[in-house]
């Protein structure tokens, strides 16, 4: 099943700034083959459910493995069973109303 998700990922105890955390979140879907886009309060992500899953897992655990205490994620998703619909297609939708 396919599925769209809006990631929020927070690295806690590690100061202000979490860019480098959220670089590695990215790389872990850019490498799971997963379409992705980041925005300014957390990323975008779609694909098969499990994949998608498996890198929000991935996420967190490679946040513990640079050292961050604590992680605390938000996270909406969508899926849909009448027709095939990307995060593109949203907002071309959209878009075309426009």
């Amino acid at each position: 099943m396919k599925v769209m998700i809006d990631l929020c990922v927070v690295p806690m105890g590690v100061g202000v700034s979490v860019s480098a955390h959220v670089a590695e979140c990215q790389r872990i879907f850019e490498a799971a083959g997963l379409s992705y886009e980041m925005h300014p309060y957390g990323t975008n992500v779609e694909g098969e459910w499990d994949a998608v899953m498996d890198a929000v897992k991935r996420c967190h655990e490679k946040m513990h493995e640079m050292g961050v205490p604590r992680v605390s994620s938000s996270m909406r998703l969508g899926t849909r069973n009448d027709r095939e619909q990307s995060m593109q297609d949203k907002l071309d939708s959209v878009h075309a109303r426009l």
